[in-house]
């Protein structure tokens, strides 16, 4: 039985699902899963079959803080199949480095698995090298620390939007006043 060979995955795409947590550009086994057309719980179960092969530094597992960031960092989530949204998440993500990335294709076993590790690799490769051709770039480091800064200020604002509207929702009525003006005495 042989596998069809797949449509490439656009890089932007792979760049999307690069995550930087504990310090480390990672993917998510629910975006990896999608990209290698199987279910988040059997790239899971390959990976478990296989834990010898995937260290501390080549895999880890989210902790309860670390996905609570990582949602309000992408904002948006959806209810029900996990991939293809936060809301069907039962169990913690596992977050891949480059090197576990690469070692999921000798575990999934598959073709489909080789050629979207290939090209997830070659992304990997061109990140780095764009990052060592920029390394010097002064106004680039100010530039993208900027971008982080600006990102944790909008974060901070658009929570506190939510936590007045959310005290706003909750008051009570305001009772009605007596009107403005003078009373004339009724006769």
């Amino acid at each position: 039985m042989s596998e069809k060979l797949i449509k490439p995955i656009a890089d932007q795409d792979i760049i999307d699902c690069i995550r930087i947590i504990r310090g480390q550009k990672v993917m998510l086994d629910r975006d990896l899963a999608r990209m290698y057309g199987v279910p988040t719980g059997r790239l899971n179960e390959a990976m478990k079959r296989n834990l010898t092969r995937f260290p501390p530094d080549f895999m880890f597992q989210l902790t309860v803080e670390e996905l609570k960031v990582l949602k309000s960092q992408i904002v948006t989530s959806s209810s029900g199949d996990d991939t293809k949204g936060w809301g069907g998440i039962r169990k913690l993500p596992f977050a891949f480095t480059e090197q576990g990335v690469a070692m999921l294709s000798s575990v999934l076993n598959s073709e489909i698995a080789i050629q979207v590790n290939i090209q997830i690799i070659r992304v990997y490769t061109r990140l780095r090298q764009f990052l060592l051709n920029n390394l010097d770039n002064e106004d680039l480091r100010k530039k993208i620390e900027s971008i982080e800064k600006n990102l944790v200020k909008k974060d901070e604002e658009i929570q506190t939007i939510f936590k007045i509207i959310k005290e706003l929702l909750v008051q009570e009525p305001t009772p009605a006043r007596e009107p403005i003006g003078f009373k004339i005495p009724k006769k």
